[in-house]
């Protein structure tokens, strides 16, 4: 590799150290090692594993150099990265989706990138991606799972990517950008795909507070529908009465707890809600699975439709034959990923329509908490921001937002 083995001062900045002369100062005084390109190849960082396990134990920060891009090859700085339960579960090896490992990283031996979900920059490209209609400074999210998004940089092609046009990026900050393919798309596709709900129908979701949850409320209430949400129950009552008040800000009509949901008294409660029974409730969103599940199930139409789209619980979801026998109610699964790789330009479209509601104000985004990705950030500190996330400490969805990196 053509780089130099240097030691510069902890404030020195990286644009400063490209400019440096060939020649290798004196390294005794300089407190502190890093290689710098002098021919034009970009230093990064991830947060990479090698063996599947709990992320605390396999995550560990690793850098390494990126060669100048050539021919269909782009070097791609990222904005902002998401921390989403499905990038634990791949860690863990429980996802269906496999991670990339590689040796390209400069290892001996394979590691993958952990993170699916993202927005980079093109900083550098080559002729191909020109020709093909990329420059630098457009933005970009991945086309698909497994690539790894939790890195300062990396190299990609344009089968790797999907571009955010320069209308869709208007008005819309990198933190919004770097969450729109995931939950919000989720959410969407759900509601639409499996039965055509009218104005003033009802559906019913649990892990309301989630981030798909939180997306189909906003846009339940954009298209004219009602939902029941179910949350988990909480300890302290002035947190859930928050939590509550604030699914009812972004359009929620009823929220409940799990317990309420299997309380005996449900069934005239949705009586109540629902017109005396005469406005039906034909759609279930599940991402819990368990008994509350099976009790949400129970409160569906004759013909109704239920999506399964994850499993929080760890629980098996249990289907009562009658359902299926004698109220025909469908069950479905939904894997956002899978739908994207089928209908790619029903996916644009989808991320189009949502950050256009976003720009007019009309979808808010799920609550976030900013994790800072400095260059100089240890992997400890970033570690432990994924710990936090794996053990449910944070008030929001954990977000890396790079900076100086």
């Amino acid at each position: 590799m053509a780089s130099k083995l240097m030691s510069p001062a902890p404030n020195v900045s990286r644009r400063y150290l490209r400019q440096l002369p060939r020649t290798p100062p004196t390294l005794s005084h300089l407190p502190q090692r890093r290689y710098v390109s002098a021919y034009g190849y970009e230093q990064a960082k991830a947060l990479t594993f090698s063996d599947y396990g709990d992320p605390p134990a396999v995550l560990s920060l690793h850098t390494h150099s990126i060669s100048p891009p050539h021919s269909n090859l782009m070097t791609l700085r990222f904005l902002a990265s998401p921390i989403n339960p499905a990038d634990i579960n791949q860690i863990q090896g429980v996802y269906p989706s496999k991670p990339t490992f590689t040796t390209t990283l400069g290892t001996a031996h394979p590691i993958a990138v952990g993170g699916n979900e993202g927005v980079a920059e093109i900083i550098a490209l080559g002729d191909k991606v020109k020709s093909a209609g990329y420059k630098r400074g457009d933005w970009v999210f991945m086309k698909g799972p497994g690539f790894g998004t939790w890195r300062t940089h990396a190299s990609a092609t344009p089968e790797q990517v999907v571009k955010l046009d320069d209308s869709m990026r208007d008005g819309i900050s990198a933190l919004q950008a770097g969450t729109v393919s995931i939950n919000p798309c989720t959410a969407y596709r759900m509601l639409r795909d499996f039965t055509h709900l009218k104005e003033g129908e009802w559906f019913i979701q649990n892990g309301a507070n989630s981030g798909v949850g939180r997306a189909a409320i906003q846009l339940g209430r954009k298209w004219g529908y009602k939902s029941i949400n179910v949350i988990r129950a909480r300890d302290d009552v002035k947190q859930l009465d928050k939590l509550k008040q604030d699914l009812r800000d972004l359009g929620a009509d009823i929220v409940i707890t799990d317990a309420e949901l299997q309380s005996q008294g449900i069934r005239d409660q949705v009586k109540e809600w629902t017109n005396g029974g005469r406005e039906p409730i034909n759609l279930a969103l599940n991402c819990v699975n368990g008994k509350a599940a099976t009790a949400m199930a129970k409160l569906l139409a004759p013909s109704s439709h239920f999506v399964t789209y994850g499993a929080m619980s760890k629980q098996p979801l249990t289907i009562p034959a009658s359902m299926l026998i004698f109220k025909d109610i469908h069950f479905h699964g939904f894997w956002v990923s899978r739908w994207a790789e089928r209908h790619p330009e029903e996916k644009m479209k989808t991320v189009a329509d949502v950050l256009d509601l976003t720009r007019k104000g009309d979808f808010r985004d799920t609550p976030f908490e900013k994790i800072a990705w400095e260059w100089e950030t240890g992997g400890e500190e970033l570690v432990g921001k994924v710990k936090d996330t794996l053990e449910g400490y944070r008030e929001g969805k954990g977000v890396f937002v790079f900076g100086k990196t």
